[in-house]
Protein backbone atom coordinates (compact mmCIF):
# COMPACT_ATOMS: atom_id res chain seq x y z
CA UNK A 1 0.00 0.00 0.00
CA UNK A 2 1.28 3.16 -0.67
CA UNK A 3 2.55 5.02 2.02
CA UNK A 4 0.53 8.28 2.33
CA UNK A 5 -2.50 6.21 2.24
CA UNK A 6 -1.31 3.60 4.78
CA UNK A 7 -0.70 7.37 6.79
CA UNK A 8 -4.09 8.60 6.14
CA UNK A 9 -6.46 4.80 7.39
CA UNK A 10 -4.01 4.95 10.62
CA UNK A 11 -5.06 8.71 10.85
CA UNK A 12 -8.36 7.58 10.04
CA UNK A 13 -8.91 4.69 12.23
CA UNK A 14 -7.11 6.14 15.34
CA UNK A 15 -9.60 9.56 15.27
CA UNK A 16 -12.37 9.18 17.40
CA UNK A 17 -15.54 8.80 15.68
CA UNK A 18 -18.32 7.42 18.40
CA UNK A 19 -22.17 6.71 16.24
CA UNK A 20 -23.69 10.32 16.38
CA UNK A 21 -20.65 12.03 17.17
CA UNK A 22 -18.36 11.52 13.75
CA UNK A 23 -17.20 15.14 13.29
CA UNK A 24 -13.73 14.25 14.10
CA UNK A 25 -13.41 11.55 11.95
CA UNK A 26 -15.69 13.05 8.99
CA UNK A 27 -12.87 16.34 9.11
CA UNK A 28 -10.05 13.33 8.41
CA UNK A 29 -11.70 12.27 5.85
CA UNK A 30 -12.75 15.05 3.84
CA UNK A 31 -9.00 16.83 4.31
CA UNK A 32 -8.14 13.94 2.72
CA UNK A 33 -10.67 13.68 0.04
CA UNK A 34 -11.27 16.79 -0.93
CA UNK A 35 -7.60 16.77 -2.86
CA UNK A 36 -8.82 14.47 -5.29
CA UNK A 37 -12.52 15.49 -5.82
CA UNK A 38 -14.16 18.40 -7.96
CA UNK A 39 -16.30 19.33 -4.74
CA UNK A 40 -16.81 18.41 -1.44
CA UNK A 41 -19.73 18.97 1.42
CA UNK A 42 -21.44 17.62 4.40
CA UNK A 43 -25.06 17.56 5.04
CA UNK A 44 -27.38 18.58 7.85
CA UNK A 45 -26.31 15.53 10.26
CA UNK A 46 -22.43 15.24 8.83
CA UNK A 47 -22.97 12.86 5.94
CA UNK A 48 -20.32 13.82 3.52
CA UNK A 49 -20.10 14.14 -0.16
CA UNK A 50 -17.08 13.86 -2.65
CA UNK A 51 -17.60 14.28 -6.39
CA UNK A 52 -15.89 13.31 -9.31
CA UNK A 53 -17.19 14.56 -13.03
CA UNK A 54 -20.21 16.47 -11.46
CA UNK A 55 -22.86 16.32 -14.11
CA UNK A 56 -22.34 12.64 -15.83
CA UNK A 57 -24.88 10.25 -15.77
CA UNK A 58 -25.62 8.08 -14.22
CA UNK A 59 -25.40 8.93 -11.17
CA UNK A 60 -23.16 6.33 -8.94
CA UNK A 61 -22.75 6.40 -4.69
CA UNK A 62 -19.79 4.79 -3.72
CA UNK A 63 -20.64 4.63 0.26
CA UNK A 64 -19.47 3.48 4.07
CA UNK A 65 -20.44 4.33 7.36
CA UNK A 66 -18.01 6.22 9.19
CA UNK A 67 -18.82 5.57 12.59
CA UNK A 68 -17.90 3.45 15.46
CA UNK A 69 -19.54 1.39 18.36
CA UNK A 70 -19.55 2.95 21.58
CA UNK A 71 -20.78 3.87 25.30
CA UNK A 72 -22.39 7.10 26.31
CA UNK A 73 -22.44 8.55 30.36
CA UNK A 74 -25.41 7.46 31.35
CA UNK A 75 -25.32 7.56 35.48
CA UNK A 76 -22.78 9.06 37.93
CA UNK A 77 -22.38 7.35 41.54
CA UNK A 78 -22.38 9.45 44.80
CA UNK A 79 -18.37 8.27 44.66
CA UNK A 80 -17.73 9.67 40.79
CA UNK A 81 -17.90 6.22 39.36
CA UNK A 82 -19.40 6.48 35.71
CA UNK A 83 -22.00 4.48 34.42
CA UNK A 84 -22.56 3.48 30.77
CA UNK A 85 -25.49 3.01 28.04
CA UNK A 86 -24.61 1.18 24.78
CA UNK A 87 -24.49 3.03 21.28
CA UNK A 88 -24.22 0.29 18.58
CA UNK A 89 -23.59 -3.70 19.40
CA UNK A 90 -21.09 -3.36 22.22
CA UNK A 91 -19.99 -6.51 23.66
CA UNK A 92 -19.84 -5.93 27.58
CA UNK A 93 -17.85 -9.10 28.48
CA UNK A 94 -14.73 -7.98 26.47
CA UNK A 95 -15.29 -3.94 27.57
CA UNK A 96 -14.45 -4.85 30.95
CA UNK A 97 -10.77 -3.97 31.98
CA UNK A 98 -10.12 -2.08 29.06
CA UNK A 99 -9.08 1.56 29.02
CA UNK A 100 -11.41 4.34 27.46
CA UNK A 101 -11.45 7.89 26.30
CA UNK A 102 -14.06 9.59 27.62
CA UNK A 103 -15.25 12.64 24.63
CA UNK A 104 -16.36 15.65 26.54
CA UNK A 105 -16.63 19.31 24.84
CA UNK A 106 -13.54 20.44 26.34
CA UNK A 107 -11.52 17.61 25.91
CA UNK A 108 -10.76 13.85 26.28
CA UNK A 109 -10.91 12.46 29.85
CA UNK A 110 -9.31 9.46 30.47
CA UNK A 111 -10.60 6.29 32.74
CA UNK A 112 -10.76 2.27 33.13
CA UNK A 113 -13.35 0.47 33.20
CA UNK A 114 -13.60 -1.38 36.32
CA UNK A 115 -13.11 -5.26 37.35
CA UNK A 116 -13.33 -6.60 40.14
CA UNK A 117 -9.74 -9.11 41.14
CA UNK A 118 -10.90 -12.76 40.71
CA UNK A 119 -9.14 -12.60 44.56
CA UNK A 120 -12.80 -11.18 45.43
CA UNK A 121 -14.80 -13.57 43.68
CA UNK A 122 -13.83 -17.00 44.55
CA UNK A 123 -16.89 -17.98 46.62
CA UNK A 124 -19.55 -16.44 44.32
CA UNK A 125 -19.52 -19.38 42.29
CA UNK A 126 -19.07 -19.39 38.49
CA UNK A 127 -19.51 -15.40 37.49
CA UNK A 128 -22.01 -14.36 34.95
CA UNK A 129 -20.91 -12.73 32.22
CA UNK A 130 -21.62 -8.61 33.05
CA UNK A 131 -24.36 -6.65 31.24
CA UNK A 132 -23.78 -3.30 30.15
CA UNK A 133 -25.64 -1.59 33.14
CA UNK A 134 -23.11 -3.32 35.60
CA UNK A 135 -20.41 -1.68 33.54
CA UNK A 136 -18.52 1.17 35.31
CA UNK A 137 -15.69 3.76 34.24
CA UNK A 138 -13.28 4.67 36.85
CA UNK A 139 -11.54 8.33 35.97
CA UNK A 140 -9.53 8.94 39.56
CA UNK A 141 -12.35 11.15 41.01
CA UNK A 142 -13.74 10.85 44.72
CA UNK A 143 -17.26 12.15 44.47
CA UNK A 144 -20.04 12.54 41.62
CA UNK A 145 -19.08 16.76 42.18
CA UNK A 146 -15.24 16.22 40.92
CA UNK A 147 -16.51 14.08 38.06
CA UNK A 148 -19.13 16.13 37.39
CA UNK A 149 -16.67 18.94 36.71
CA UNK A 150 -15.36 17.15 34.03
CA UNK A 151 -18.15 14.91 32.19
CA UNK A 152 -21.62 15.21 31.72
CA UNK A 153 -24.66 12.97 30.62
CA UNK A 154 -24.50 12.03 27.22
CA UNK A 155 -20.73 12.28 26.54
CA UNK A 156 -19.70 9.25 24.16
CA UNK A 157 -16.85 7.05 25.43
CA UNK A 158 -14.64 4.97 22.86
CA UNK A 159 -11.79 2.56 23.76
CA UNK A 160 -8.30 3.28 24.25
CA UNK A 161 -6.75 1.11 21.18
CA UNK A 162 -5.28 1.98 17.93
CA UNK A 163 -4.10 1.04 14.27
CA UNK A 164 -1.11 -1.46 14.84
CA UNK A 165 0.59 -3.90 12.11
CA UNK A 166 0.54 -7.52 13.65
CA UNK A 167 2.54 -9.11 10.50
CA UNK A 168 2.86 -8.86 7.10
CA UNK A 169 -0.04 -7.53 5.80
CA UNK A 170 -2.46 -8.23 8.85
CA UNK A 171 -3.04 -5.27 10.74
CA UNK A 172 -5.36 -4.70 14.06
CA UNK A 173 -7.54 -1.86 15.07
CA UNK A 174 -10.78 -1.36 17.23
CA UNK A 175 -13.05 0.00 15.08
CA UNK A 176 -11.93 -1.18 11.13
CA UNK A 177 -15.93 -1.63 11.23
CA UNK A 178 -16.36 0.65 9.16
CA UNK A 179 -13.28 3.31 9.28
CA UNK A 180 -11.97 0.47 6.01
CA UNK A 181 -15.08 1.34 4.49
CA UNK A 182 -14.68 4.97 3.81
CA UNK A 183 -11.13 4.26 3.39
CA UNK A 184 -11.98 2.56 0.23
CA UNK A 185 -13.97 5.03 -1.12
CA UNK A 186 -12.37 7.67 -0.64
CA UNK A 187 -9.05 5.64 -2.62
CA UNK A 188 -11.68 5.02 -5.42
CA UNK A 189 -12.15 9.19 -5.64
CA UNK A 190 -8.66 9.31 -5.79
CA UNK A 191 -8.42 6.23 -8.35
CA UNK A 192 -10.82 7.42 -10.20
CA UNK A 193 -9.06 11.32 -10.31
CA UNK A 194 -5.37 10.14 -11.12
CA UNK A 195 -7.26 8.15 -13.93
CA UNK A 196 -6.46 8.99 -17.55
CA UNK A 197 -9.95 7.33 -18.68
CA UNK A 198 -12.87 9.33 -19.32
CA UNK A 199 -15.86 8.82 -17.20
CA UNK A 200 -19.04 8.88 -18.55
CA UNK A 201 -20.74 8.83 -15.20
CA UNK A 202 -20.81 11.28 -11.85
CA UNK A 203 -19.38 9.69 -8.81
CA UNK A 204 -20.43 10.20 -5.45
CA UNK A 205 -17.99 8.75 -2.76
CA UNK A 206 -20.06 9.14 0.49
CA UNK A 207 -19.01 8.72 4.45
CA UNK A 208 -22.38 8.33 6.04
CA UNK A 209 -23.30 8.78 9.80
CA UNK A 210 -24.67 6.58 12.53
CA UNK A 211 -25.18 2.89 10.95
CA UNK A 212 -24.70 1.02 14.23
CA UNK A 213 -27.83 2.64 15.36
CA UNK A 214 -30.07 2.04 12.70
CA UNK A 215 -28.67 2.60 9.14
CA UNK A 216 -29.60 6.22 9.96
CA UNK A 217 -27.56 8.36 7.56
CA UNK A 218 -27.48 6.15 4.40
CA UNK A 219 -31.11 6.37 4.34
CA UNK A 220 -30.91 10.48 4.63
CA UNK A 221 -27.96 10.34 2.43
CA UNK A 222 -29.67 8.42 -0.54
CA UNK A 223 -32.50 10.01 -0.19
CA UNK A 224 -31.10 13.33 -1.06
CA UNK A 225 -28.56 12.27 -3.50
CA UNK A 226 -30.61 10.25 -5.83
CA UNK A 227 -28.37 8.02 -7.37
CA UNK A 228 -29.34 6.26 -10.22
CA UNK A 229 -27.11 3.04 -8.52
CA UNK A 230 -24.86 2.07 -5.38
CA UNK A 231 -21.87 0.29 -4.14
CA UNK A 232 -21.94 -0.36 -0.71
CA UNK A 233 -18.63 -1.52 1.37
CA UNK A 234 -18.65 -2.28 4.89
CA UNK A 235 -16.79 -5.33 6.56
CA UNK A 236 -17.70 -9.20 7.03
CA UNK A 237 -17.26 -11.95 9.50
CA UNK A 238 -14.43 -13.77 8.32
CA UNK A 239 -15.05 -17.09 9.20
CA UNK A 240 -11.36 -18.94 9.04
CA UNK A 241 -10.45 -19.13 12.98
CA UNK A 242 -11.17 -21.59 15.79
CA UNK A 243 -15.00 -22.09 17.24
CA UNK A 244 -16.70 -20.42 14.18
CA UNK A 245 -19.20 -22.56 11.92
CA UNK A 246 -18.61 -22.18 8.89
CA UNK A 247 -22.01 -24.61 7.91
CA UNK A 248 -23.61 -21.89 10.04
CA UNK A 249 -21.49 -18.71 9.06
CA UNK A 250 -19.95 -19.49 5.49
CA UNK A 251 -16.88 -19.26 4.43
CA UNK A 252 -14.60 -16.28 4.75
CA UNK A 253 -11.01 -16.29 4.82
CA UNK A 254 -8.85 -13.22 5.46
CA UNK A 255 -6.49 -12.56 2.44
CA UNK A 256 -8.68 -14.46 0.61
CA UNK A 257 -9.86 -10.86 -1.43
CA UNK A 258 -12.78 -9.16 -1.15
CA UNK A 259 -16.54 -10.27 -0.39
CA UNK A 260 -19.60 -10.09 -2.24
CA UNK A 261 -22.89 -11.02 -1.15
CA UNK A 262 -26.11 -12.32 -3.39
CA UNK A 263 -29.53 -12.01 -3.04
CA UNK A 264 -32.16 -9.90 -1.52
CA UNK A 265 -30.75 -6.30 -1.67
CA UNK A 266 -27.99 -6.63 -3.65
CA UNK A 267 -29.24 -6.12 -7.64
CA UNK A 268 -28.39 -9.52 -9.61
CA UNK A 269 -27.11 -7.17 -12.91
CA UNK A 270 -24.94 -5.08 -10.38
CA UNK A 271 -22.88 -7.98 -8.50
CA UNK A 272 -22.41 -9.28 -12.47
CA UNK A 273 -20.60 -6.24 -13.41
CA UNK A 274 -18.54 -6.32 -10.19
CA UNK A 275 -17.61 -9.83 -11.07
CA UNK A 276 -17.05 -8.94 -14.89
CA UNK A 277 -14.87 -6.12 -13.57
CA UNK A 278 -13.32 -8.57 -10.68
CA UNK A 279 -12.25 -10.85 -13.93
CA UNK A 280 -10.53 -8.37 -16.06
CA UNK A 281 -8.51 -7.37 -12.98
CA UNK A 282 -7.57 -10.54 -11.80
CA UNK A 283 -9.09 -9.81 -8.17
CA UNK A 284 -10.19 -12.91 -6.44
CA UNK A 285 -13.72 -12.30 -4.92
CA UNK A 286 -15.27 -14.32 -1.99
CA UNK A 287 -19.04 -14.87 -2.14
CA UNK A 288 -21.56 -14.45 0.76
CA UNK A 289 -25.52 -15.68 0.55
CA UNK A 290 -27.98 -13.31 2.85
CA UNK A 291 -31.60 -14.26 3.82
CA UNK A 292 -33.77 -11.57 5.17
CA UNK A 293 -31.25 -8.57 5.27
CA UNK A 294 -27.26 -7.98 5.12
CA UNK A 295 -27.09 -6.17 8.17
CA UNK A 296 -25.57 -3.08 6.20
CA UNK A 297 -26.38 0.38 4.67
CA UNK A 298 -26.82 -1.68 1.54
CA UNK A 299 -30.64 -2.63 2.90
CA UNK A 300 -31.97 0.37 3.54
CA UNK A 301 -30.50 2.19 0.15
CA UNK A 302 -31.42 -0.08 -2.03
CA UNK A 303 -35.34 0.80 -1.53
CA UNK A 304 -34.62 4.24 -1.26
CA UNK A 305 -37.41 6.24 -3.62
CA UNK A 306 -38.00 3.66 -6.32
CA UNK A 307 -35.27 1.35 -5.56
CA UNK A 308 -31.68 2.07 -5.86
CA UNK A 309 -30.10 -0.65 -7.78
CA UNK A 310 -27.15 -1.89 -5.11
CA UNK A 311 -24.71 -4.02 -4.21
CA UNK A 312 -22.91 -5.23 -1.17
CA UNK A 313 -18.85 -5.40 -1.26
CA UNK A 314 -17.46 -6.72 1.91
CA UNK A 315 -14.01 -6.54 3.79
CA UNK A 316 -13.40 -9.60 6.04
CA UNK A 317 -12.41 -8.81 9.25
CA UNK A 318 -12.11 -11.44 12.17
CA UNK A 319 -13.19 -10.85 15.49
CA UNK A 320 -15.33 -7.66 14.82
CA UNK A 321 -17.04 -5.39 17.33
CA UNK A 322 -13.80 -5.69 19.73
CA UNK A 323 -10.63 -3.34 20.73
CA UNK A 324 -8.40 -6.32 18.04
CA UNK A 325 -10.33 -6.18 14.49
CA UNK A 326 -8.04 -7.57 12.07
CA UNK A 327 -7.80 -7.07 8.31
CA UNK A 328 -5.46 -7.88 5.61
CA UNK A 329 -4.57 -4.78 3.36
CA UNK A 330 -4.21 -6.74 0.59
CA UNK A 331 -7.73 -7.57 0.55
CA UNK A 332 -8.74 -3.67 1.54
CA UNK A 333 -6.83 -2.66 -1.86
CA UNK A 334 -8.75 -4.72 -3.97
CA UNK A 335 -12.14 -2.77 -2.76
CA UNK A 336 -11.37 0.52 -4.40
CA UNK A 337 -10.05 -0.97 -7.37
CA UNK A 338 -13.06 -2.65 -8.09
CA UNK A 339 -15.06 0.35 -7.23
CA UNK A 340 -13.36 2.09 -9.97
CA UNK A 341 -13.20 -0.31 -12.03
CA UNK A 342 -17.26 -0.52 -11.81
CA UNK A 343 -17.04 3.44 -12.12
CA UNK A 344 -14.68 3.67 -15.45
CA UNK A 345 -17.20 1.16 -17.13
CA UNK A 346 -20.50 2.49 -16.70
CA UNK A 347 -21.99 3.95 -19.96
CA UNK A 348 -23.34 7.09 -20.18
CA UNK A 349 -27.22 7.00 -18.79
CA UNK A 350 -26.71 3.40 -18.20
CA UNK A 351 -29.15 1.56 -16.10
CA UNK A 352 -29.56 -1.35 -14.07
CA UNK A 353 -32.86 -3.62 -14.68
CA UNK A 354 -33.71 -7.60 -13.44
CA UNK A 355 -33.98 -9.24 -16.82
CA UNK A 356 -37.67 -10.98 -17.17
Amino acid sequence: MREESLNFLRNLVNTPSPTGHEARGQRVWLDYVSKFAETTYSDAYGNCVAVVNKGGSPRLMLAAHADEIAMAVNYIDADGFIYVRKMGGIDAAITKAQRVNIHTRKGTVKGVVGNVAPHLTRTEGERKAPQIHDLFIDIGARSAKDTQKLVQIGDPITLNDEFDLLRDDLVIARAFDNRVGTFAVAEAIRMLSESKTKLEAEICGVSNIQEEVGLLGARQIAYSLKPDVALVVDVTHATDYPTVSKTQHGDVKIGGGPAITHGGCNHPEVVARIEQIAKARKITLQHEAMSASSGTDTDVIFWTRGGIPSALISLPNRYMHSPVELVSLKDLEKIPELMAGFAQSLKKGQEFKVKI
